[in-house]
């Protein structure tokens, strides 16, 4: 089986958000040994300014390097990574126990995505659409 990491950056905080990542969590159950690591978001004035973005997501990004298991491929949510159908989605997984990693780890940023240095390191950058979707989205 399996073992799959979901790195996330924020809370799920509304309920309905909770309702829905729960029910696929269930549903992985029989396909995969899943671990939710939620990281605090951190926090930024109204408007912020590039640099105070780029020191914010530097703290994410350590906080999200301590947290990927050894020998992972990571999987990195990013607007910029390729579009993928449900049926592409899966032959990769599928393909992927094939190689040297252990585990297969999804990463999902927060409000304003990752650090470069972790969409570098990515064995894979995917992307949802290239429509915006708030990170809670992008989690269920």
């Amino acid at each position: 089986m399996v073992d799959v990491t979901v790195i996330c950056v924020g809370k799920l905080k509304e309920a309905f958000y909770q309702d829905a990542a729960a029910e696929y969590v269930k549903r992985l159950k029989g396909y995969c040994k899943l671990n939710i690591v939620e990281l605090a978001e951190q926090k930024l004035p109204k408007n912020p300014s590039q640099g105070e973005i780029q020191a914010a997501l530097e703290k994410e990004r350590d906080a999200i390097q301590g947290k990927i298991p050894a020998n992972s491929s990571v999987i990195a949510m990013a607007i910029e990574g390729k579009m993928r159908s449900s049926e592409e989605l899966a032959q990769m997984i599928s393909d992927w126990p094939h190689s040297a990693s252990k585990h297969l780890v999804f990463v999902i940023g927060g409000s304003y995505g990752l650090h470069t240095s972790i969409k570098a390191r990515a064995w894979v950058m995917l992307s949802m659409s290239l429509m915006t979707f708030p990170p809670h989205l992008a989690r269920v």
